[in-house]
């Protein structure tokens, strides 16, 4: 090296021990230590959007790899103060809840004047306050403001390591680099916060709205034997108890499966429902147990069955009684042992589910006759639930129909009401299609109706209109009635509960007799006499 570059670095900076050449200048030092640090914060911030997770990281490399010890952020809050966020090397005991208000200390000045606040030796400062006790007031102190947008958003402060340090300008501005950064990933942060609030702000308000509008409040019944089914249900969602909910088409059973979930412990999971009679025994397999890539023609990637999605959750299997016996041999193991096998897998799964079936066919018939096999009969039949059908609680067709007439008007958006002697005719009818029959009729005569009252000579049922009708009956009939020898026990006009009563009072009450007469097994009739709420007499 010759004379004339001696004493200098490849920059151009002097070397700081005279003209001795003794390796690289202090100028030089200092930017390669802050490509450094300025490499490893750029890193950090890239690899999270939580800026409470970052920020401890970030000043860690500032002190460690630019000499800047003692960092401190604090966070601009709702209020107007500064709340301190974090502080290197301090345990956050010391720091938490500390706060600085608007131009309170050194810290609060620079938030304040929004601008960078470099002292040369910090206990010299009449603003010096060392609210945390952390801070060496011999040595230089910097401030910068934390910017997002031009809006004051925190602010970064260090301590650098040496007295007298000539070099705190370069080191604010490399400071003010660092600040930006840390804006940028500030605003990222809380942009994502937001949004995450916003999203479990709605998901809690679709949950309350789903809860309510599944819960009891959508299913209308003031009845005895309604009020019944209520208490049964308010009592087995408390546990994970598999229910069989029985009852005609048409009577609300997929209501009372989501009312038992939206009130149990499982509300927060899932509810996955499958009608089990709308799918082909080859297709329900891979439905309800999932399947493997290649395990059939068409099966082009791996899919999750409805066990698998309800896990944690409620499975509602509807129509259960219309599987095929072989299919249910593969269900009662799943339901005995809690785990299965894709199709075409070779791997158990293992769920946490809670089953809740539902049938409109007579499964003790169908074991009789073996269609159905008895043990999976026993292990769905754990708390069986049973709907009454529509004419066994005409008391409740008034607020049915109140309750069906607000759910149309709000499609039609318009206001409907019905009349007394629409509602006497409502009352006149059988209903073999139960709510779900009521339902048509109403929408069919609200469609009728042009200034949306619902008159007498607006109910309609087509293709029923032989069908005699008979007094209104608000309530069904809650005891036995009086001895029926002289009745017929195929006369279309009993209802079945009639027709039990009759059959039992023909054979002196002795119900083995009373099935005979009705081409009924034993077990047949007693769970008639169960659901249908009738009381046996002593003699």
């Amino acid at each position: 090296m010759n004379a004339e570059n001696a004493g200098k670095c490849p920059e151009g900076h002097a070397y700081a021990f005279g003209g001795e050449i003794s390796g690289v200048c202090e100028t030089h030092e200092l930017h390669l230590s802050q490509m450094d640090a300025l490499y490893g914060v750029s890193q950090v911030l890239s690899r999270s959007l939580d800026y409470r997770e970052t920020i401890q990281e970030v000043l860690r490399i500032l002190d460690e790899s630019a000499g800047l010890t003692r960092g401190l952020v604090s966070v601009v809050e709702p209020d107007g103060s500064l709340l301190v966020q974090s502080v290197h090397g301090v345990d956050p005991g010391h720091f938490e809840s500390v706060r600085y208000r608007s131009g309170e200390g050194i810290i609060g000045f620079a938030m304040e004047k929004s601008r960078t606040i470099i002292l040369q030796r910090v206990g010299d400062d009449r603003r010096f306050i060392n609210k945390m006790g952390v801070y060496d007031p011999n040595l230089p102190f910097i401030a910068v403001p934390i910017k997002v947008a031009g809006s004051l958003k925190g602010v970064l402060a260090v301590q650098p390591g040496v007295e007298d340090d000539p070099l705190l300008e370069e080191r604010a501005r490399f400071l003010e680099m660092i600040a930006n950064l840390v804006g940028q990933s500030l605003r990222l942060s809380l942009q994502v916060e937001q949004e995450k609030r916003s999203l479990l702000e709605e998901r809690d308000l679709l949950r309350r709205t789903v809860r309510h509008q599944h819960g009891f409040d959508s299913i209308v019944g003031r009845s005895a034997v309604m009020r019944r089914v209520f208490d049964q249900v308010r009592l087995v969602a408390k546990w994970n108890t598999t229910v069989l909910i029985r009852g005609e088409t048409g009577t609300g059973k997929e209501l009372i499966a989501n009312a038992i979930h939206y009130n149990s412990p499982r509300a927060r999971g899932p509810l996955v429902k499958l009608n089990c009679a709308a799918l082909p025994e080859n297709l329900l397999e891979s439905e309800l147990f999932g399947h493997e890539r290649g395990s059939f023609t068409g099966a082009v990637g791996s899919r999750k069955g409805r066990f698998e999605q309800a896990d944690g959750g409620t499975l509602f299997l509807d129509e259960i009684g219309e599987i095929s016996p072989a299919f249910q041999a593969k269900l009662l193991r799943v339901l005995q042992e809690g785990e299965f096998e894709r199709v075409g897998g070779s791997r158990s799964i293992k769920v946490d589910v809670r089953i809740i079936a539902a049938t409109h066919r007579d499964l003790e018939t169908a074991v009789d006759m073996g269609d159905f096999r008895e043990d999976l009969f026993y292990r769905l039949n754990v708390m069986p639930l049973y709907l009454p059908p529509l004419r066994e609680r005409l008391e409740d067709i008034p607020d049915i129909c109140r309750h069906l007439l607000a759910k149309v008007g709000n499609v039609q958006k318009r206001k409907l009401s019905i009349t007394d002697s629409a509602l006497r005719r409502l009352a006149s009818y059988d209903w073999p299609g139960n709510v779900r029959e009521l339902e048509n009729c109403l929408e069919r005569a609200a469609v009728l109706s042009e200034d949306g009252t619902i008159d007498g000579d607006l109910i309609r049922f087509p293709g029923r209109e032989r069908t005699p009708p008979r007094p209104a009956a608000w309530a069904p009939t809650p005891a036995a009635p009086a001895p029926r020898e002289a009745v017929a026990l195929d006369d279309p006009n009993l209802s079945e509960r009639e027709r039990v009563i009759a059959a039992l009072e023909q054979a002196g009450w002795v119900q083995a007799k009373a099935a005979r007469l009705l081409n009924m097994t034993p077990r047949q009739i007693a769970y008639r006499i169960q659901t249908l709420n009738i009381e046996v007499k002593q003699f």
